[in-house]
C-alpha cells in the first residue's frame, strides 16, 4: 500500500500556536499496570521500559496509564500518580526516554471515584475492595462529596496538570470513562444530586465542564488537551453517545479541548457487544457531530489488525487509532504495522537497534 493514512502525521491542535504533530496516527491508549510496589504513585523502571518499548517500537504517541491526581484517587494502592516532586521525576525520565525515540509524550490525569481501592487487577490478586485496615481508604461518589470537595477535586486536577507540564509532557488526557468519578457525575446510573452538580445534563456534566476549564486555565495554550469519555454505558437510560456528542461539542467550542477518545462501558450491566472494532461506530459518531473543527478522534477497542486500522481511518470513521491488548502483546505493533502497509524498510517509524526485525 503506497502512503498509509495510518502513518501519515497528524496535528493535534493546541488553544493557541500550531499545535503538536504526531509522526503518525497508531497511538497507544492507557493501560493500568498496578506496578507501584511501593504504593508511592512514583513510576519505576518497568513504567520506563514498558512505556520506552512503544516509542521505541513506533507508535506515534504514548499515552501514561490512569494517573491519580491525589492518593485517594488511584484505581489501585499500586496505581501511578502526579501529586508531588518525587513522582514529578520520575515522569520526567521516562518522557525524556519516549521523546528520543521520537514519540509524543500523554499523561491520562484520572479520579477513581467510587471505584477506587480496590486490589491491582493483576494475577494472585481477588477482585474487590481493600480494607482500610490494609491501607485502603473511604471512596468518593457524586453524593458524597459536598461542593468544597468538589472544588478540591478540580483544583487537584489543575494542579496535576502543572507537574505534567513541569515533566515535560506534550499532551494531557483526562479521564471521562470506565465508572471512574468524572464519569459518574456525568452518568444518570450514579448521580443522583439534586442540586447544579445533578439532574439534568447539563448539570450532570458540570464537574466535568469545571475540571477541563480549570485544567486548560494553567495547561500551556501551545499543548493539547484531551479527554477519554465512556461514550456510552450500554444500558438503557444511562449515558449515551449523543450526550457524549453534545458534551463534546461544548468542550471543543468553548473549553479548548481538542482530541477526544471514544471507549465505552464501566457503570451498570448492560450487555456489550464486544468483537473487533465493536467502539468504532461511537467515535464515527462524535467525529460526525465535531465535523468542521480541529478535533481528532480516536477509535479504541480491539482494533488488532493493520489493515483493520486502516480500513477505519480510509474510511473516515476516526482520525486515529488507540491501540492496547495488542500492544501489549507486541510492543513493537506500530512498525510491523507499518511494514505490512508498506512502508519502505529505511522509513519505519522504529528504533534503529531494531533494524534486524526485518520487518
Amino acid at each position: 500500500m503506497n502512503d498509509p493514512i495510518l502513518f501519515s502525521p497528524i496535528t493535534l491542535a493546541a488553544a493557541e500556536g500550531p499545535g503538536i504533530q504526531v509522526r503518525n496516527r497508531a497511538f497507544i491508549a492507557p493501560m493500568c499496570q498496578y506496578s507501584v510496589e511501593a504504593k508511592d504513585g512514583v513510576p519505576t523502571d518497568w513504567h520506563l521500559q514498558q512505556l520506552g518499548s512503544f516509542a521505541a517500537g513506533g507508535f506515534g504517541l504514548v499515552t501514561t496509564e490512569a494517573t491519580a491526581v491525589e492518593p485517594h484517587g488511584r484505581i489501585s494502592p499500586r496505581d501511578l500518580g502526579i501529586w508531588n516532586d518525587e513522582q514529578l521525576d520520575s515522569h520526567a525520565r521516562i518522557v525524556a526516554f519516549e521523546h528520543s525515540q521520537g514519540a509524543i509524550a500523554a499523561v491520562q490525569l484520572a479520579h477513581a471515584g467510587m471505584k477506587a481501592s480496590t486490589y491491582p487487577g493483576l494475577p494472585g490478586f481477588t477482585p474487590g475492595y481493600v480494607p482500610e485496615a490494609e491501607g485502603g481508604w473511604q471512596t468518593r461518589t457524586p453524593e458524597n462529596l459536598s461542593k468544597d470537595d468538589i472544588a478540591e477535586i478540580v483544583g487537584r486536577f489543575a494542579q496535576a496538570a502543572q507537574r505534567a507540564d513541569q515533566a515535560g509532557y506534550d499532551v494531557v488526557q483526562l479521564h471521562g470513562a470506565h465508572g471512574y468519578l468524572m464519569h459518574e457525575f456525568l452518568s444518570p446510573l450514579t448521580n443522583k444530586r439534586t442540586d447544579e452538580y445533578g439532574g439534568d445534563e447539563t448539570g450532570r456534566s458540570r464537574f466535568v465542564r469545571e475540571i477541563v476549564s480549570a485544567v486548560r486555565a494553567v495547561w500551556p495554550a501551545g499543548k493539547p488537551l484531551g479527554i477519554r469519555f465512556s461514550a456510552t454505558d450500554w444500558v438503557e437510560n444511562g449515558w449515551d453517545v449523543d450526550a457524549t456528542a453534545r458534551l463534546a461539542q461544548v468542550l471543543v467550542a468553548d473549553h479548548g479541548v481538542t482530541w477526544i477518545d471514544a471507549s465505552s462501558g464501566g457503570l451498570g450491566n448492560g450487555t456489550i457487544p464486544v468483537g473487533p472494532g465493536y467502539q468504532v461506530p461511537l467515535a464515527s459518531r462524535i467525529k460526525t457531530a465535531l465535523d468542521g473543527t480541529n478535533t481528532v478522534v480516536s477509535a479504541v477497542g480491539l482494533i488488532t489488525k493493520a489493515q483493520q486500522a486502516e480500513t477505519i481511518l480510509a474510511t473516515g470513521q476516526s482520525d486515529a487509532i488507540s491501540v492496547g491488548r495488542a500492544a501489549l502483546r507486541d510492543p513493537h505493533w506500530a512498525a510491523a504495522a507499518a511494514a505490512e502497509l508498506g512502508v519502505p524498510r529505511d522509513q519505519l517509524p522504529s528504533a534503529p537497534q531494531l533494524h534486524r526485525a526485518n520487518w
